[in-house]
């Protein structure tokens, strides 16, 4: 059976912020589930709507850590909510589901992450979204909802059923109660994927929109290659997806420094399964796992989340994080993988 501590003699792990206490958990469809927490200590929950969480649950003996956006608005601060789908197989997903029940507790750090409208104020947005992907954008319509901010929304969400839409009465809620608030779906089993005739339809003012999307990788992908064919202004398009995902670069059609003597690249190994990869110095070591086809624990990919840290056994990185780790876990030879290049061959701990 599998369970879970917050940590090992109820100690923090060194980066968490803090001991979140669930309060409640609330069945949103048939597989997805909210999850209310609290500070253990009497304290506003103050985040910027679209910010995520990172949790630290121990499973099996084993630390895990995963990001979950905050669903809840900074408008209530009291409380903060994540919304979690349950995903056949899924480590963590499933363990919350499984396990975490009111009076349960969960080490968190942040909130952490950029994906924001607090960032990017504007009088018109366009939220797109998929499947899970709906919950950074509920957090920002539910702040712009609670302060009858005068700004015209086009909320788009692609589900496969009609069951499978995540706040769907809250949305039609807002929606009938405000009229510069629009939602539309977009559901598989009728047929329907989203496309630039639609996108169009919806919001025949795109090019006037701030746009912020957040859904699998796929469907990110999509959104994007639809609003450049659009002529629409990149500059306007914001998104945020947990699921690593890297360009395979292209071969060189021959090496400059071949028989130079010169280094072009270097060796890093994986300790725990005996892997070697190659990886240039201006290459992230996730980025050359996934090159290779090995998965490695990851979510942001931005050096916020602190996800993908592990500990540097050998060797020397540069490392330019965003926040994803504290000065004393790096002198304690700790990196993160997203955003680490090497600067000589190196051994991980992974």
């Amino acid at each position: 059976m599998t369970t879970a501590t917050p940590t090992a003699a109820g100690l923090p792990p060194a980066w968490a912020d803090g001991l979140l206490v669930c309060q409640q958990v609330h069945d949103v469809t048939a597989d997805v589930r909210t999850f209310v927490l609290a500070p253990t200590e009497p304290r506003l929950f103050r985040h910027d709507p679209g910010q995520f969480l990172t949790l630290c649950l121990d499973i099996d003996g084993e630390p895990v850590e995963r990001c979950y956006t905050l669903s809840s608005a900074p408008t209530r601060p009291d409380l903060a909510t994540i919304t979690v789908k349950r995903v056949p197989g899924g480590h963590v997903s499933n363990w919350l589901h499984d396990h975490l029940t009111p009076g349960g507790t969960v080490w968190a750090r942040g909130p952490l992450g950029r994906f924001t409208i607090s960032r990017h104020p504007a009088p018109k947005y366009l939220f797109l979204s998929a499947g899970s992907g709906v919950t950074p954008l509920m957090s920002m319509t539910r702040a712009l909802y609670d302060l009858a901010h005068p700004v015209d929304v086009v909320f788009v969400h692609s589900a496969r059923t009609f069951d499978d839409i995540i706040f769907r009465r809250e949305l039609d809620f807002i929606a009938a109660a405000s009229p510069n608030f629009r939602i539309r779906h977009v559901l598989d089993d009728h047929g329907e994927q989203l496309n630039a005739r639609m996108l169009r339809s919806f919001a025949p003012d795109l090019a006037e929109r701030e746009v912020f999307t957040c859904g699998p990788a796929g469907y990110m992908r999509a959104v994007r290659e639809m609003l450049a064919s659009e002529g629409f202004d990149m500059a306007h398009h914001h998104e945020e997806s947990f699921t690593f995902e890297t360009p395979v670069p292209a071969e060189p059609e021959s090496d400059p420094n071949a028989g130079t003597g010169l280094v072009t690249g270097f060796k890093v190994q994986l300790a725990r399964t005996g892997r070697t990869i190659e990886c240039d110095a201006e290459t992230p070591v996730l980025a050359a796992a996934a090159r290779e086809g090995i998965t490695l624990p990851a979510s942001c990919a931005q050096g916020m989340c602190g996800t993908c840290k592990t500990t540097l056994l050998s060797g020397s990185v540069d490392m330019r994080h965003a926040g994803g780790i504290r000065p004393r876990e790096i002198a304690n030879n700790k990196i993160l993988l997203c955003c680490s290049t090497p600067r000589e061959d190196l051994v991980i701990d992974v």
